[in-house]
């Protein structure tokens, strides 16, 4: 088994949300799942190379496995198109759903390219922000479920001030995106000409809150059909920035990655 820690979507040199990519393991589901418990490391992926060549990526949260993890989509690109004579380009698929996604390495970094996805079809009732949010919330546009792969409950609020001040009921959060099918609430507000600040609410430990979050980036760029820059991970002391670029029926989600000790 080989192991490689990386940071992601780092704003700043030495920063970003870590993500371990595993190649050669060949464990059963359940050993995967105790391997992400015991490191308790914001996601790890897991490489597996069928006997046609395809690549299937495989992720697991500490508490839970996942559909799609984009930021470790990315630390598997930097392990997969990095080393000396790999293609700069790469197809692979998602072990849960076998959604296809193109890892691509340019000369504006690596990136991962993907069509939207449906989403559920949800009516969120004027009360349940509120109620997910722990305090009385007056957002700017109406919420809406959007998805790249791992739906997210976009709720947009006024300002920074307020977005960090959140602290949301996060068992009911996990209760209510148990019921509907979506993967946690995703905060933002607007910052500036196509910048954009935001918090991502999925895990019950407060401790556990993401610092940076591809599919909720991609989400927000789908459902506000724009390329976005995205900052995330103050509330967590590790700042970071998603890049998305948007076209028609296509997100391109990238960012920076460093090897970590």
């Amino acid at each position: 088994m080989i192991v490689h820690l990386l940071k992601c979507f780092g704003a700043e040199p030495g920063g970003g949300n870590a993500a371990l990519v595993v190649e050669n393991d060949g464990g059963s589901e359940a050993e995967r799942q105790r391997f992400a418990r015991e490191r308790q490391v914001s996601a790890c992926v897991f490489i597996d190379r069928q006997a046609d060549g395809m690549v299937v990526l495989d992720y697991f949260y500490p508490h839970t496995r996942s559909p799609l993890c984009l930021h470790a989509t990315l630390a598997a690109a930097h392990v997969l198109l990095t080393p000396p004579g790999a293609p700069a380009t790469l197809t692979v698929t998602t072990a849960m759903r076998g959604q296809a996604l193109q890892l691509l390495r340019s000369a504006e970094g690596l990136f991962i390219s993907l069509a939207p996805q449906p989403a559920p079809a949800v009516t969120v009732e004027k009360y349940v922000p509120s109620e997910l949010m722990g305090q009385h919330m007056q957002l700017l546009s109406p919420p809406v479920v959007a998805s790249v792969g791992s739906p997210k409950l976009l709720l947009e609020v006024a300002d920074r001030t307020t977005l960090r001040a959140l602290r949301p009921n996060l068992e009911l959060i996990a209760d209510w995106s148990a019921l509907h099918q979506v993967s946690g609430c995703y905060a933002y507000c607007r910052t500036g000409n196509n910048t954009y600040e935001g918090r991502n609410f999925n895990h019950l430990d407060p401790a556990q809150e993401d610092s940076a979050t591809g599919v909720a980036a991609g989400a927000l760029a789908w459902h506000l059909q724009r390329s976005l820059s995205l900052h995330q991970g103050h509330v967590t002391q590790q700042p970071c920035l998603i890049e998305v670029q948007y076209s028609r029926g296509e997100i391109r989600v990238g960012g920076m990655v460093q090897g970590s000790t």
